[in-house]
């Protein structure tokens, strides 16, 4: 519980930096108010506390700024101000809100800078606080790096707490009782005698109430639904069809748009001949926008039929346009020149290489990797004089608000972006691009909803991937003991390709290079971990868990390799080096779950892997047997460490969904390059995990940390490296490059 003031009608300025006793920065522009963005255009007898309770004559609205692309956002963040102001969920609007600075994000940026998540120094502690500065002087807006959760906890928790207050109070001024003799129940302030006055009915008087500044949230022992299992506010809707995404909005006079754009990324357009094309049924215009064209048509079939029939001359690719090239560029990056980073460098690397009665050295290369959301990008627009409307799902609405106007040569505050369900992301839409084309289309097809929907194909070939990665490790035994650890990683920069298209500068080091590796607690002698950048390639992106995801693989995997060589056990020898103790923990439990050590038998075999991203220790063990159809993934234990569960079910839903995510992209999935052009440009050539290759997946959360953690991403680094263990486990094979279908086949 915290006492907590500074919350006023219209601002909002305390972040969560300053509520978890983070290092205060007292700058004006840190310390100044931010605006309460539900302010504007509010009507007579509506009331807002914050930015995220709104209150008017039709009922309670709770505002979720956190994207929803599938992982319970919205969700988890009603439940969070629901479980202060006292409210049932099926009572309330759900409304993710307008692009506002007091929207912005104080945690994200933490994972751009080069603090271990164990570390409690003192430079740590304020690297964490200014993360919350960045996030506020940029208004920085941004749903991803598993931190809604940590962010918004006490934000959110708080911003109920102070309406309940606020509404109390006013009850208090209606009946001239005093405060103390009221309290809250389901939407209501409740009388000593029973009488119920509903928070919609208050209203009119809160509008004129004071907001109360202090406030105490509640014992987490008296939650009625947090840390109990709950149904997410989205199942009902997704689980019989009826969810409207983005891709589903329909308006009056609408008409219907798809983009063609040189699949040689980035080679732009040389010209085109749409004769055929305009004669097709229902085809109203085939436009020129940048790289490429656009049809406009009375459906989305129709236009996707008629792009097909512009016959385009494109320009080459000026980017390394083959994956052999690509991976070559990434094997000369091994240089001095070239290094990025060595964050970990402890004891004597280099001599204890020399030294040592025996060295293993291993490459491993990881593949470019699309995000391929089931919802293809889409987006409603409809530009006017002195207005840009813009629907759709996006996790970065403040960027694509401001992308949007410099496009259209509009002030920002004349973009109204109305933010949308997803049908998943995985980072994509991290990314504007197709909202630029809309609005380029939008430009010359003034008042007008315009509904742009990409193929499958446009989708996936135009993605902005996962990086290809490369690392190089050596690694010394003895004494049955792993007792040097040099791991060096190259890769193309995600931070400098993503922050440049958003035209925000990318400096120092990028720590995504490295992340998932350098930051592991294990206190090995002598260990070592550098980043080397790549050159600049096809342009890449943030994908589900970030640079962990393939990190995971390269560092777990030859960690396997030394306890191999030094005829230990992976998980004895794991527990022996774990310097952190919530990671040790993780690591037992793991143990007893899986029952580590059981024989399993002649052709089965069990792989372990553990790796601390996102603030989250996670552990798993994948168990698979050698079948004469090929490798078949039998169970995987799952444990992961996340200060406080908050809902059971959908941390089990997110964790598992993690798992499977990452053993079916391990299995089977990448993107190559021939040309600049992607060979992969729908799910027969970027298969996931089929649903008789599911495995039965046993999670576990553990609760001993004091900080709470979000677990959206964490499941996936561990998978394929666990995998990949327990292949060899089973067969003596150990395999180096993913995907692994490269190497065997699977059941």
């Amino acid at each position: 519980m915290g006492r907590i003031k500074t919350i006023a009608r219209r601002s909002f300025l305390v972040g969560s930096a300053a509520i978890l006793g983070g290092v205060a920065f007292g700058t004006y522009m840190y310390k100044r108010e931010v605006e309460n963005p539900l302010e504007a255009g509010l009507a007579d007898g509506e009331v807002t506390f914050n930015p995220f309770v709104k209150i008017d004559a039709k009922g309670v609205t709770l505002i979720t700024p956190r994207a929803d692309v599938g992982q319970g956002a919205y969700s988890v963040q009603a439940h969070l101000i629901a479980a202060e102001l006292d409210v049932d969920l099926d009572q309330v609007r759900i409304d993710p809100g307008p692009p506002s600075a007091a929207y912005y994000n104080g945690v994200v940026a933490v994972e751009g800078m080069p603090i271990a998540a164990t570390s409690e120094t003192f430079l740590a502690r304020a690297g964490r606080g200014a993360s919350d500065v960045v996030g506020k002087l940029m208004g920085l807006q941004l749903t991803g790096g598993s931190s809604t959760v940590p962010d918004m906890y006490d934000r959110l928790r708080m911003a109920g707490a102070v309406a309940r207050e606020t509404l109390i109070s006013a009850a208090a001024t209606q009946t001239g009782l005093a405060v103390d003799q009221l309290r809250t129940e389901k939407g209501a302030v409740v009388l000593p005698d029973g009488t119920r006055l509903d928070y919609v009915d208050l209203a009119a008087v809160a509008v004129e109430t004071p907001v109360v500044e202090d406030v105490v949230l509640r014992d987490p022992a008296t939650w009625q639904s947090l840390g109990k299992p709950h149904q997410r506010t989205d199942i009902l809707a997704k689980s019989t069809g009826t969810q409207e995404y983005g891709i589903d909005l329909k308006m009056d006079a609408m008409v219907h748009a798809t983009t063609r754009t040189n699949p040689a990324i980035g080679g732009g357009i040389l010209g085109f001949d749409a004769t055929e094309a305009k004669t097709m049924r229902g085809v109203q215009a085939v436009l020129m926008i940048t790289g490429g064209i656009a049809v406009v048509a009375d459906n989305t079939w129709r236009a996707f039929q008629a792009a097909d029939a512009v016959a385009c001359e494109w320009g080459p690719s000026p980017y390394v346009g083959d994956t052999e090239q690509q991976f070559a560029a990434v094997a000369e990056s091994f240089i001095e020149e070239r290094q990025d980073s060595r964050f970990k460098d402890e004891g004597d690397v280099t001599a204890a290489l020399e030294t040592a009665e025996t060295v293993l050295e291993a490459e491993y290369r990881i593949p470019y990797l699309a995000h391929a959301p089931l919802e293809p990008m889409s987006v409603v627009v409809k530009l006017s004089a002195d207005r840009l409307d813009i629907w759709t799902g996006t996790q970065i609405p403040r960027f694509v608000q401001d992308g949007a106007a410099a496009l259209s040569g509009l002030d920002s505050e004349q973009v109204h972006l109305h933010v949308l369900m997803s049908g998943g992301s995985f980072g994509r839409r991290l990314e504007d691009d197709y909202v630029r084309q809309a609005v380029e289309i939008a430009m010359q097809l003034p008042d007008t909803p315009i509904k742009m929907v990409w193929t499958r194909e446009e989708d996936m070939t135009h993605d902005f991937p996962r990086p290809l990665a490369m690392s190089r490790a050596r690694g010394a035994v003895a004494d049955g003991a792993v007792q040097g650890f040099d791991l060096s990683i190259a890769a193309p920069s995600v931070t400098e390709s993503s922050l440049g298209r958003l035209g925000q500068p990318a400096m120092g080091p990028d720590v995504a290079i490295v992340a998932g590796a350098w930051d592991q607690p294990f206190a090995i002698p002598h260990y070592r971990v550098t980043g080397y950048r790549v050159p600049a390639m096809v342009p890449v992106s943030s994908w589900r868990s970030v640079g962990a995801s393939g990190n995971g693989f390269l560092h777990e995997s030859f960690m396997d390799e030394l306890c191999h060589a030094a005829g230990v056990d992976p998980l004895a020898e794991r527990l022996r080096l774990c310097s952190d103790d919530l990671s040790r923990a993780v690591l037992e439990e793991v143990g007893k779950m899986s029952d580590w050590g059981r024989d399993l038998g002649p052709k089965r075999g069990r792989g372990l892997a553990f790796t601390l991203a996102f603030g989250v220790p996670t552990a798993q063990v994948v168990e698979v047997s050698d079948t004469p159809d090929g490798i078949r993934i039998d169970k995987v234990f799952v444990v992961a460490e996340v200060g406080r569960v908050l809902d059971p079910v959908n941390f089990e839903a997110q964790l598992s969904g993690g798992v499977i995510w990452g053993l079916g992209h391990a299995m089977n999935c990448e993107l190559t390059y021939e040309g600049g052009v992607a060979q992969q440009d729908n799910f027969h050539a970027f298969e996931a995990m089929r649903l008789y290759q599911t495995p039965q997946i046993e999670v576990r959360g553990l609760e001993n940390g004091e900080k709470i953690r979000g677990i959206g991403e964490p499941g996936v680094p561990p998978a394929a490296p666990a995998l990949g263990n327990a292949i060899f486990a089973a067969t003596g094979q150990r395999i180096r490059e993913l995907p692994f279908s490269k190497s065997v086949d699977f059941a």
